[in-house]
């Protein structure tokens, strides 16, 4: 007979606790890196603070892939799989896509000509100097939960006793989230793709041979609302799933993750 798995065991909520407790002290780091940045003197203070940055979201990241992989052995030892498996620890982002990002998320900082300016640009710096760190700050949560989730993937696409994996979004979450999560289990062992934005906080639940993947009751009701309301709407399916939820969902949306 087989077992069941579901994105809301308790290992599960363990292991979103401590990622979200991780993104706490994440962002707690990053704002006290932002005393780096010199108004006065962003064009040579921004590369130290770009520097600075780098070293925190890999040293995090590292941190992120090692609970990742305890969560995976655990999953592993509940579904009482035989054999032996180590995790493959994801290793950090490169440093190039991690100054890309953060380059991105401090682009408006740079003063404009008016009429080529955006909006955003014609702010003043201190406004500039806010949003800029509030990008960073869900740049640098991206890239480290990135880590977390590419190291259960890989351990499922290695593992032979896994099979599969399914998207975990908490009840907070976005309506994108939310709309992907509903899927199960339909992420086969092979499957790379992972989509998440910038404040993403859904987790990866793997699942082994002789198992089979239940959704949690609240996200059993997601997928009644978009089977009632989004479902056969091609290309109009997020838009009238994130309306249903609005009106229908007990939890918050859009929300925290």
């Amino acid at each position: 007979m087989a077992t069941t798995v579901s994105d809301d065991s308790d290992d599960a909520a363990r292991f979103r606790a401590a990622r979200i407790g991780l993104t706490r002290l994440l962002v707690r780091d990053v704002r006290r890196l932002r005393r780096l940045i010199l108004p006065s003197r962003l064009r040579e203070s921004v590369p130290d603070w770009l520097t600075a940055m780098n070293q925190v979201v890999a040293q995090y990241s590292q941190t992120s892939a090692a609970l990742a992989a305890e969560f995976y052995d655990a999953q592993r030892e509940a579904a009482g799989v035989p054999g032996p498996f180590t995790v493959p620890l994801e290793d950090p982002p490169p440093e190039e896509q991690t100054t890309a990002s953060l380059r991105w998320a401090t682009k408006d900082l740079w003063p404009r000509e008016p009429e080529a300016a955006t909006p955003a640009q014609l702010e003043p710096l201190e406004a500039r100097l806010k949003q800029a760190e509030k990008k960073a700050e869900q740049v640098a949560q991206k890239l480290v939960a990135d880590t977390g989730r590419g190291t259960v993937r890989a351990a499922v696409r290695q593992d032979r006793q896994a099979t599969a994996w399914a998207r975990s979004a908490a009840r907070g979450a976005c309506a994108f989230c939310k709309m992907l999560a509903v899927r199960g289990a339909v992420y086969a062992q092979d499957t790379a793709d992972f989509r998440a934005h910038d404040g993403c906080h859904c987790g990866v639940i793997p699942v082994f041979r002789g198992q089979r993947f239940e959704l949690s009751p609240h996200a059993r009701e997601w997928e009644r609302l978009y089977r009632e309301f989004a479902e056969g709407h091609s290309g109009d399916q997020l838009r009238l799933f994130r309306l249903a939820l609005a009106e229908h969902d007990s939890n918050p949306l859009p929300g925290s993750n």
